[in-house]
Protein backbone atom coordinates (compact mmCIF):
# COMPACT_ATOMS: atom_id res chain seq x y z
CA UNK A 1 0.00 0.00 0.00
CA UNK A 2 1.55 3.36 -0.88
CA UNK A 3 -0.57 6.43 0.03
CA UNK A 4 0.10 10.35 -0.23
CA UNK A 5 -0.59 10.82 3.50
CA UNK A 6 2.57 11.35 5.73
CA UNK A 7 0.67 10.19 8.98
CA UNK A 8 -0.45 6.67 9.42
CA UNK A 9 -0.86 4.74 12.96
CA UNK A 10 -1.08 0.52 13.18
CA UNK A 11 -3.34 -0.62 15.38
CA UNK A 12 -5.71 -3.55 16.60
CA UNK A 13 -9.31 -2.79 16.18
CA UNK A 14 -10.95 -2.48 19.99
CA UNK A 15 -14.74 -1.65 19.59
CA UNK A 16 -16.95 -1.15 16.17
CA UNK A 17 -20.22 0.71 17.11
CA UNK A 18 -22.36 0.42 14.25
CA UNK A 19 -25.03 3.29 13.51
CA UNK A 20 -27.76 3.19 10.59
CA UNK A 21 -25.52 5.09 8.76
CA UNK A 22 -21.92 5.43 10.24
CA UNK A 23 -19.97 3.55 12.40
CA UNK A 24 -17.35 4.30 15.24
CA UNK A 25 -14.10 2.47 15.30
CA UNK A 26 -11.75 2.46 18.22
CA UNK A 27 -8.50 1.40 17.31
CA UNK A 28 -5.65 0.42 20.09
CA UNK A 29 -2.28 2.35 18.97
CA UNK A 30 -0.62 0.83 22.06
CA UNK A 31 -1.73 -0.25 25.81
CA UNK A 32 -3.98 2.53 27.06
CA UNK A 33 -3.53 4.54 23.61
CA UNK A 34 -6.54 5.01 21.53
CA UNK A 35 -7.62 6.20 17.74
CA UNK A 36 -11.43 7.00 17.60
CA UNK A 37 -12.72 7.34 13.79
CA UNK A 38 -16.28 7.70 12.63
CA UNK A 39 -16.84 5.69 8.68
CA UNK A 40 -19.57 5.38 6.80
CA UNK A 41 -21.30 1.68 7.93
CA UNK A 42 -20.96 0.44 4.12
CA UNK A 43 -17.11 1.10 4.36
CA UNK A 44 -16.66 -0.28 8.02
CA UNK A 45 -18.70 -3.49 6.22
CA UNK A 46 -16.60 -3.48 2.82
CA UNK A 47 -13.48 -3.40 4.86
CA UNK A 48 -14.65 -6.74 7.09
CA UNK A 49 -13.51 -4.23 10.60
CA UNK A 50 -14.42 -6.20 13.53
CA UNK A 51 -12.54 -6.47 17.01
CA UNK A 52 -9.24 -7.76 17.01
CA UNK A 53 -8.65 -7.00 13.41
CA UNK A 54 -5.32 -4.96 12.72
CA UNK A 55 -5.97 -2.40 10.80
CA UNK A 56 -4.82 1.44 9.91
CA UNK A 57 -5.50 4.93 10.58
CA UNK A 58 -4.29 7.44 7.77
CA UNK A 59 -4.26 10.75 8.67
CA UNK A 60 -3.90 13.55 6.50
CA UNK A 61 -2.58 16.89 7.95
CA UNK A 62 -5.19 19.28 6.42
CA UNK A 63 -7.65 17.72 8.74
CA UNK A 64 -5.89 17.27 12.25
CA UNK A 65 -6.57 19.86 14.93
CA UNK A 66 -3.32 20.87 17.13
CA UNK A 67 -4.19 22.38 20.50
CA UNK A 68 -2.51 23.46 23.88
CA UNK A 69 -3.57 23.95 27.15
Amino acid sequence: MEISARNSFKGTVKKVLHGSVNTEIILELAPGIELVSIITKSSAEKLGLSEGKQAYAVIKSSDVIVAID
